[in-house]
């Protein structure tokens, strides 16, 4: 059985902050990536995990200096040889920051393989996110 969602925590320091003194976006979009791959290696080795697109990543409120960020991961959809995981940061409950990435599953000389993993798509919160993250299938 896999477990259905990654959490880990990030301190914010000093040098983890732009010219306006909160989260440098670059910082967030590395912590952002990391996260997904984490909840993806669940499924399979992280060794064969390539991220193909940050689909979206949207940004609803600052974060600062000294902020605990509760970073959580859901694989919320599986193709043949690709994944695509929900992100969100919360601050205190609060949500931060959410999106989407895309990550594709590799041999030892990089080109897409099967994965041949099925999600169980049993819960109210993976439906809705499963139909959220379908539209990024066209692009």
């Amino acid at each position: 059985m896999k477990k259905e969602k990654f959490e880990t925590y990030r301190f914010v320091k000093g040098e983890d902050l732009n010219h306006h003194k909160t989260l440098f976006a670059g910082r967030a979009a590395e912590w952002f990536v990391e996260t997904g791959l984490m909840a993806t290696s669940f499924y399979i080795p992280a060794k064969n995990i390539v991220m193909v697109n940050i689909n979206q990543m949207s940004f609803y409120k600052p974060i600062e200096l000294g902020d605990i960020i509760q970073c959580t991961s859901l694989v919320v959809y599986a193709g043949r040889t690709s994944f695509i995981v929900y992100v969100k940061f919360e601050v205190e409950e609060e949500m931060r920051v959410e999106g989407f990435i895309s990550y594709v599953n590799v041999d030892e000389n990089g080109k897409s393989k099967p994965h041949n993993i099925e999600l169980d798509l049993e819960t109210d919160e993976i439906k809705k996110l499963n139909e959220r993250a379908k539209k990024f299938l066209d692009k």
